[in-house]
């Protein structure tokens, strides 16, 4: 889990960014190029993806008040699966009953790092002559830092002693790791630079509000004001806008945060090479949100629009998205291949009696041992790589969603999750009960047949909300992050194959109910030619009919945007 990554990854097509390692990652796996978070902020985010309930039914807080849902980490553990938390996967604070849900979820102490507590530090530095502050922009050396490390640093080192420790283990384990950058402040080790130049980043045209969507719709990046290099640009609140000569300044460190944690991550995968369980472990990356960088002029996360809640979702899966078996043998191939390229794949398997290909499939227990057998057979103790790719991806553009993961594992876990139901829902409330059971679907049928190159029938939409104290951008209350009881206004959005609809509604703070009787303001948007949504199409007479099918199906909510079958 990286917190706040937004899309810039090389394997989703962004050419300013340096990221081998996912990229790689990616290459071994399935990217899912449409995938959503249902809420635009961290809290309600993590709790939605890890009891697979949207923020509606969550309500923010959840264990004694709308019922004492099942985590993901929770029901794992329940099914003899050891679960550990590293880093930030729930929020801390009360969303997480001020103990990352331990120790229902977690079978160990979740760990969180020392140097946390450096996190808003005045430690960045503009020049060499300024003095240390409180900055947005933050590239550092690690030699001048507190404790000469950073919280991911940390994060990466106990990830891999736990992988270390437990690599044997008879019991599987569930280990969630959550990188914090590149969350604010965009503070990273400033060698990271050298892969982003500051000329090759641009602010995002038109670097403007669109003149034809609500005030309602504005986050106005309260948290990033907060900061001194900010401060220090003396801005007009709520709409002056970040000078283009700050504002690539801002892009370049928040790409060099993501390189950071791409080498990190990096690093964290080699750990599973070396500890020779790469070859059966199951790898999910992904993001709660996503984040804006200028544009429609704002920063940060706290929207519907889609720079917010389009996120990376990337699933690696032995014998599933990638063979291991052709993957070794390919590689043992090129290994003991003469000059001549005489030798062929059997003939290694008829030299070392290595029986059927299915008895090796299923007896190989890692192939760092038969890397040194083989380089010793040919007198050669040189690393071998033995993960070979195409260098397509393996991609679909199939809707999905952040609460289809923990249905996802389930599956693969082989301990399948249902769907909730109303009557379900009902129960929670009532009796506030322990229940397993999902508001998204499992992914398996739908990668099963991008795999086969199959097309099956599959979600509609994808569901978001945000909400806001008013319909104009206010610091008190908080627009950006409002307070429960200041909440006046629901921001619900759908995003379909080829639009985005949002509805602002009223919202009742005190019994959590919208009204779908008054529409505030509305968003409509054509993907098709208008991915970056800038023009509102909500008031054109010619998308009418659309703009109804889309606000029916965004009010009937996303069982009705399931596939019949489900």
């Amino acid at each position: 889990m990286i917190d706040d990554l937004r899309t810039t990854l090389g394997c989703y097509g962004d050419h300013n960014s340096y990221t081998p390692n996912i990229d790689h990652l990616a290459k071994q796996g399935i990217i899912f190029s449409q995938a959503y978070a249902q809420q635009a902020l961290c809290a309600p985010s993590r709790n939605s993806i890890l009891t697979s309930r949207r923020p509606d039914t969550l309500q923010f807080y959840w264990r004694d008040t709308v019922g004492n849902f099942t985590t993901l980490p929770e029901y794992l553990k329940n099914n003899g699966y050891n679960t550990m938390s590293i880093g930030k996967i729930f929020h801390p604070g009360i969303s997480s009953n001020n103990s990352d849900d331990s120790p229902y979820s977690w079978s160990e102490k979740p760990f969180h790092p020392y140097t946390n507590r450096y996190k808003d530090a005045p430690v960045c530095q503009t020049t060499k002559n300024s003095l240390p502050a409180q900055n947005l922009v933050c590239p550092v050396d690690l030699k001048f830092m507190p404790n000469q490390t950073l919280p991911d640093i940390e994060i990466l080192k106990k990830a891999k002693r736990y992988i270390q420790t437990h690599k044997s283990d008879i019991k599987p384990f569930f280990l969630a790791v959550g990188f914090q950058k590149p969350h604010i402040p965009l503070k990273y080790p400033k060698k990271y630079l050298k892969y982003h130049p500051l000329e090759k980043f641009e602010v995002p045209k038109p670097y403007v509000w669109p003149n034809n969507t609500d005030s309602v719709a504005y986050n106005p990046w309260i948290d990033l004001r907060k900061r001194k290099d900010v401060q220090r640009l003396h801005l007009k609140f709520p709409w002056e806008k970040i000078p283009k000569n700050f504002a690539k300044l801002i892009i370049q460190s928040y790409y060099g945060a993501v390189s950071y944690i791409d080498d990190i991550i990096g690093k964290l995968i080699y750990q599973l090479h070396i500890s020779k369980i790469l070859q059966k472990t199951v790898i999910i990356l992904t993001s709660d949100h996503g984040w804006s960088l200028g544009e429609h002029a704002e920063w940060g996360k706290y929207s519907n629009f889609d720079v917010s809640v389009h996120v990376p979702l990337i699933m690696s899966i032995p014998f599933m998205t990638f063979n291991v078996l052709n993957n070794i043998i390919n590689s043992v191939h090129q290994l003991l291949l003469p000059t001549d390229g005489t030798v062929k794949t059997t003939e290694f398997f008829n030299k070392y009696n290595a029986n059927t290909i299915d008895k090796f499939k299923f007896e190989y227990k890692g192939y760092t041992n038969l890397r040194y057998f083989l380089s010793k057979e040919k007198g050669d103790k040189k690393n071998v790589t033995f993960l070979k790719h195409t260098d397509n991806f393996t991609k679909t553009d199939a809707i999905v969603e952040l609460v289809d993961i923990f249905p996802t594992i389930a599956a693969l876990a082989g301990i399948p999750v249902p769907i909730c139901s109303n009557i379900q829902k009902k129960l929670d409330n009532n009796y506030k009960h322990s229940s397993v059971c999902t508001e998204g679907i499992s992914l398996l049928p739908l990668i099963r047949s991008v795999l086969h190159k199959k097309i099956i029938p599959w979600k509609k939409a994808a569901f978001s909300q945000y909400p806001r104290p008013g319909i104009e951008p206010t610091l008190h209350p908080n627009s950006d992050e409002p307070h429960l009881k200041d909440i006046t206004i629901m921001g619900y959005s759908l995003k379909s194959h080829e639009y985005r609809y949002t509805a602002w509604i009223p919202f009742t703070s005190e019994n959590k109910t919208a009204n779908w009787k008054i529409i505030v303001s509305e968003e409509l948007y054509n993907h098709n030619y208008d991915s970056a949504e800038y023009f509102n199409l909500a008031r054109s007479p010619d998308f009418s009919k659309k703009k109804s099918e889309l606000k029916t199906l965004l009010r009937d909510g996303w069982r009705k945007a399931l596939p019949d079958y489900i």
